[in-house]
């Protein structure tokens, strides 16, 4: 059995950034898509909390920063190409999406539109007042 460094991830690849899929670690549920840069994976494993890099900010980002909704890391693991991560996380606050849904995926395609599934977890105008 092959076995590998954490940290031989092949970051190099797409511009120094690798896409992160963020699971419900008990149920499955896709929470979110985000991507890490080195540092962000290294953050991730030292410290048990999901940190990602935020490419709208250009900075790296702990999950739950501002909100409070962090996701605890229960489980990492790579592919077979060391260039993308999938999370199992518990979901600290229960929404993992900034506009307050429990994931990011809540428009479901419905012929040529799309329609808004799920509740809101939390009103963001309250989380993110600016």
């Amino acid at each position: 059995m092959e076995m590998k460094e954490a940290t031989e991830l092949s970051f190099e690849k797409q511009g120094g950034l690798i896409p992160a899929i963020v699971q419900d670690y008990e149920t499955g549920e896709v929470l979110m898509l985000a991507y890490m840069n080195k540092e962000a994976w290294e953050k991730t494993l030292s410290t048990g909390k999901a940190h990602y890099w935020s490419r709208s900010r250009n900075k790296l980002w702990l999950k739950g920063e501002t909100s409070g909704h962090i996701q605890e890391v229960k489980e990492a693991r790579v592919d077979c190409d060391l260039d993308t991560v999938l999370l199992k996380v518990k979901q600290i606050g229960g929404a993992a999406c900034h506009t307050g849904h429990k994931s990011c995926f809540f428009y479901k395609v419905n012929g040529e539109v799309l329609k808004e599934e799920g509740e809101l977890v939390f009103d963001p105008k309250e989380i993110y007042k600016k």
